[in-house]
């Protein structure tokens, strides 16, 4: 044994990696074509100018620590969302703010809940900390609350739920979450990651439904914590910046968790940029979802169903081996994320939405694909 592995624990040593999608530049090593990325969710227009010009002002400040309260932000989140200062608090992206729950509520001996085919990084924070991950059958592709109810037991301290669903891209209705929130005993917090909220929200206005109340939980006082993110919607993926919301008594032991001066400057400069560009957003979404129909149309052509999205992403059971397939189209210089391995569904593949042009490029090479799978 490494002499360095006396001072690891073993629940550290059980701990997998987390695979990210691969970077463009290694695909293109690999494949020796030029290659789109649709694979990470981002936004294919990138941040809007405006956030660009508001960190590059800020970056002339780089040599001074950020604001550790991230304050301004804050107080302008606090705003828009209705709820007080006091019951925000911002991250380095909301796996960050994930790693800080798992780090506070559990412990040795305590356990989580999940569903199956959610978000990779449950797994990793619960295991980190020594806990045990409960992870429930799908119901209809996305969460099955009662069975998460059922798993409940004495040593439950957090259950991680995502709405809209990643990877499957499956939603929650406000009267379901409504059911489940008021049968929660006092002992456990519910994480409600809403990290594709600003689609669910576009979509449930263009279908006529309702999305999320998620935050009159926060104002009953409720054990919740919300999560968002500028990630996605925003386009700010690579500053790392999102947020939690939840009652101030709660939040305050989250931030004792939190690693000082986490968020910097350029960060916050450009999310409040970003928060006001509404243009951006809009155009962001309105091609989100024209490129929502014309993927989905598209893949039942070719036989494949897509489930109907409320993200910026679609999920495909392509009938055979995900990783097999992510191969062959990354040779086209198209770059998906297979979901077999942690992710638990080894026939499935997660296609990022992306502009008219590279959702195209990504049909012509599907279609290639599969067209010289049959062949052969």
């Amino acid at each position: 044994m490494n002499k360095f592995e006396n001072l690891i624990p073993d629940f550290v040593k059980a701990l997998g990696p987390y695979v990210p999608g691969k970077p463009v530049r290694q695909a293109e090593r690999e494949s020796g074509v030029s290659c789109i990325k649709m694979a990470s969710n981002e936004n294919p227009f990138g941040p809007s100018l405006r956030a660009l010009e508001a960190m590059r002002a800020a970056a002339a400040g780089a040599h001074l620590y950020p604001d550790a309260a991230v304050t301004d932000l804050r107080i302008r989140l606090a705003e828009h969302h209705r709820v007080n200062a006091e019951e925000i608090l911002v991250s380095a992206g909301s796996t960050s703010f994930l790693t800080m729950i798992a780090r506070t509520l559990l412990a040795p001996g305590l356990n989580a809940i999940t569903s199956q085919r959610s978000f990779i990084i449950y797994p990793l924070v619960t295991h980190s900390t020594g806990a045990r991950l409960i992870e429930v059958p799908t119901r209809d592709e996305g969460f099955d609350l009662d069975a998460i109810l059922n798993a409940i037991d004495a040593n439950t301290r957090v259950i991680f739920i995502a709405n809209p669903n990643n990877p499957t891209g499956t939603l929650l209705t406000p009267e379901q979450l409504d059911r489940f929130m008021n049968q929660i005993p006092p002992h456990v917090c519910v994480v409600l990651d809403e990290a594709y909220a600003d689609f669910a929200q576009y979509f449930a206005d263009q279908r006529g439904v309702s999305y999320t109340h998620c935050l009159d939980y926060v104002r009953q006082q409720r054990n919740v914590v919300v999560l968002r993110t500028f990630s996605k919607a925003h386009g700010l993926a690579g500053a790392r910046i999102g947020y939690g919301i939840a009652p101030a008594d709660l939040l305050q032991f989250f931030a004792r968790m939190k690693t000082v001066f986490s968020v910097s400057a350029m960060a916050e400069a450009g999310a409040l940029a970003a928060l006001e560009d509404e243009a951006h957003i809009r155009k962001s979404l309105d091609n989100n979802a024209a490129g929502a129909k014309w993927l989905s149309a598209r893949l039942a052509e070719m036989g494949f169903h897509a489930i109907p999205t409320w993200t910026n992403f679609l999920y495909v059971d392509v009938r055979e081996d995900a990783a097999a397939v992510g191969k062959r189209l990354q040779a086209e210089g198209v770059i998906i994320r297979p979901l077999s391995g942690a992710w638990g569904a080894p026939r499935a593949i997660r296609i990022t939405i992306a502009t008219p042009e590279q959702n195209e490029k990504l049909m012509q090479a599907m279609r290639k694909v599969f067209e010289r799978a049959a062949v052969r």
